[in-house]
């Protein structure tokens, strides 16, 4: 190797090399905090067609040598004790002091690692205490070239690529949560890595050799991308000819009530259900409602970051009871956690599951019987216990956001939904959460928009600083104008059971009980609507009241590996005016986010939807079109066989690799019959083609995505709906239909 002549010149190199490897890398999310990623992110720059490629290659053999899988197994025990979040009844020793060195001073004694041979034994004693100078030793014993450095660096990430993307999370995203327990954890990670394969393989450069090998196989076989561009043309031009034979009805009647749901597919088909119910106005928006926050619940002293992982959350706010008994629940709650916490320390013991057996199983064995023969009722059941111990009227409080912050955040929204120019009486933002049962990826079903969270937070504490008259008068300077009775309220759209629960955070006027009432009665029959809708595919009775036990049913059902679709079937983006969704169906596969681009003259808010809304929504598009194309690589493989590792992510079976996206149930009808089509994001813009183009002048970002064909657009100006144009790679504009 050249570089290794000067100490510091190899530490320069090893640097960049190791920062180029970890790019290949996307990150992933621990279960509790699910965030959708392109798992292929790290080839983004790449055209498609060799990211693809790219990634059968680095992400797709099932098949690696034998030396490698020994390797991989004496990784994974290691990290799965240093990152457990107490899943294990005897936590590592040393983890406070960091990966690397906790890893080497307790390496010593393990056997089965150095099958006690004296010389490496001796090796691993004299390591150093610096990751780097391991690393180029490391380098120096296997014989790896400076030309080779950074694709064996790749390779060793890799080839057990599940842990390396919950490694770069806890790197980059984790850290600012336990700044020194994460410090420099991915140049850690790899001086374990090479050290373990050191110990093992010494003729590990033979990697580099295997990885052309396959490389060579892989570029002889078919590109998915042809079945793709295949699913995307089926889809698009039947959605266009949708647009260009309607005529919109733009009217302005005064409605009952505005809602602002999520931008989520699944609020799509709701929002046509209730529509079709009364005289309602539906809105899109993403589902943090432009708030960087972060929520602290003072009941469960539980703090977590509620927005988008694009944004880092600037705020904290408290939670607190609304009523005089908070103390009371709060110490009844910790007496029930105190007990939760108890049971699991006896049920994870090694020991101790012997005798918990006896003390308690005649009593898990009716919760069992009950869950399973009486789903529902044991959940309704819960539901009245919780409420005593956990009252759902936690009212958020706002001292930590700054009064002109309020009102910045206010006017942003109010102008990105284009109400500013009419409000209803009663307002709506409609947060959305998933309520299943024994679901380890209930996260992934909750708001994307919330980090996995539940989105009613964000919306009742924007409803909160909506209805301050204070906030209300900085906005009429503004020259936005809300009338003194307008009231906005939140609510929680339960998108498994299609239930909609309303949270006002403030009184409201007396005048508004009938609006109130009507929309609560709306709200049910939407409930019903869209449950029959949602069901008629798969299942025989359509009689509405049926379909509703049914979806309560499999929220319920503790067993159910299917308790709702989430976003499976996403197809494309719709940017347009709130009209819309009365007119054209969707079936449930868009993505809506409300936009009027005559309310926007310069592009600003279509700016912002093309650089964050639209990227969040490849993110999810990407995870589902991936776990589809490949359900053990790319996906999570089946539910019914996977084990949770350290309370953060699943494998299969008991000594796999961390899988890092959707379960085959997410994606597959059953074990041989897709459910979600895969295909690429198609963002339609309601807009002139030219606003859109100035957009992407300034996004460097949208335009690596539209270059390389990760993401098809699409412009539609609703004033002449003639010609819709499609844009194209080399981001020139072509004429459809």
């Amino acid at each position: 190797m050249k570089f290794l002549k000067d100490e510091k010149q190899a530490f320069v190199c090893i640097d960049l090399f190791l920062e180029k490897s970890w790019e290949v890398i996307a990150p992933f999310w621990p279960l509790k905090h699910f965030v959708a990623v392109n798992p292929l992110k790290g080839f983004e720059h790449l055209p498609i067609e060799q990211a693809l490629m790219k990634g059968a290659v680095f992400f797709q053999q099932d098949k690696v040598p034998d030396s490698l899988e020994e390797i991989n197994r004496q990784t994974m025990k290691w990290l799965q004790v240093f990152f457990d979040e107490g899943q294990a009844t005897i936590c590592m020793p040393l983890r406070h002091k960091g990966l690397f060195f906790s890893w080497k001073q307790l390496v010593y004694y393990d056997v089965h690692l150095h099958k006690g041979d004296i010389e490496k034994k001796n090796w691993i004693l004299n390591l150093p205490n610096d990751p780097k100078k391991v690393i180029l030793d490391c380098l120096l014993k296997l014989n790896i070239s400076n030309e080779q450095c950074e694709l064996f660096f790749t390779l060793m990430l890799t080839t057990l690529h599940g842990w390396a993307s919950y490694i770069k999370y806890c790197a980059r995203w984790k850290k600012e949560e336990t700044k020194f327990f994460y410090k420099d954890l991915e140049i850690e990670y790899m001086a374990m890595r090479l050290a373990t394969t050191y110990i093992l393989w010494e003729e590990a450069n033979n990697l580099i050799q295997w990885y052309h090998e396959i490389e060579n196989l892989e570029e002889k076989k078919t590109s998915p991308l042809h079945a793709l561009q295949d699913a995307e043309k089926k889809y698009l031009v039947p959605l266009l000819k949708q647009f260009s034979s309607q005529s919109f009805d733009k009217s302005t009647s005064a409605a009952w009530a505005q809602l602002i749901f999520c931008m989520d597919v699944r609020s799509e088909s709701f929002r046509k259900a209730l529509e079709q119910t009364g005289q309602y106005e539906t809105f899109g928006y993403p589902g943090f409602f432009g708030l960087p926050i972060r929520i602290h619940n003072t009941l469960t002293e539980k703090i977590y970051a509620s927005c988008p992982v694009l944004m880092h959350p600037k705020y904290t706010v408290h939670e607190r009871p609304s009523n005089t008994f908070g103390a009371f629940h709060k110490d009844t709650l910790q007496i029930f956690i105190l007990f939760k916490t108890l049971y699991q320390s006896i049920k994870y013991n090694f020991v101790t599951p012997f005798i918990l057996v006896e003390l308690v199983g005649f009593f898990t064995v009716f919760l069992m019987i009950l869950q399973t023969f009486a789903s529902v009722f044991a959940k309704k059941c819960a539901q009245v216990i919780m409420n005593q111990v956990y009252p759902l009227n936690l009212i958020p409080c706002l001292e930590e956001i700054p009064f002109e912050d309020q009102c910045f955040y206010a006017e942003s929204v109010i102008k990105a939904m284009n109400l500013e120019k009419k409000f209803s009486p009663l307002v709506v933002l409609c947060g959305h959460v998933s309520a299943t049962k024994n679901n380890a990826y209930s996260a992934a079903l909750n708001c994307g928009a919330c980090r996995g969270h539940n989105g009613v937070n964000n919306a009742r504490v924007l409803t909160k600083i909506l209805n301050a008259k204070d906030v209300r008068k900085f906005l009429e300077k503004k020259g936005i104008l809300i009338p003194e009775h307008t009231y906005f309220m939140a609510a929680e759209h339960n998108t498994t059971t299609d239930s909609v629960t309303l949270y006002p955070t403030d009184p409201y006027p007396k005048i508004l009980e009938d609006n109130v009432r009507n929309l609560k009665e709306n709200l049910k029959e939407a409930q019903k609507i869209n449950g029959q809708n949602r069901f008629q595919k798969i299942v025989l009775n359509n009689e509405q009241n049926w379909q509703l036990r049914r979806t309560e049913f499999l929220s319920a059902d503790w067993a159910q590996v299917r308790p709702e679709w989430g976003l499976a079937g996403n197809a494309s983006l719709i940017v347009a005016p709130f009209y819309i969704s009365k007119t054209l169906n969707f079936q449930g596969r868009a993505f809506l986010h409300s936009y009027d681009q005559h309310q926007d003259p310069g592009g600003k808010i279509l700016g912002k939807i093309l650089a964050s809304p639209m990227i969040v929504a490849h993110w999810i598009n990407s995870q589902y079109l991936f776990s589809t194309l490949d359900p053990v690589a790319y996906g999570a493989g089946s539910k019914t066989t996977q084990n949770i590792i350290g309370k953060i992510a699943p494998m299969q079976g008991n000594a796999s690799d961390l899988m890092t996206g959707l379960p085959l149930q997410s994606v597959y009808a059953n074990a041989n019959t897709l459910y979600h089509t895969p295909m690429r994001l198609i963002t339609i813009v309601c807009a002139p083609f030219s606003s859109i183009d100035q957009v992407i002048l300034e996004h460097l970002e949208l335009q690596k995505l539209l270059r390389n064909g990760w993401i098809s657009l699409v412009s539609i100006d609703l004033d002449d709906l003639t010609f819709p144009r499609l844009l194209e790679r080399n981001l020139s504009w072509k004429k459809l239909l």
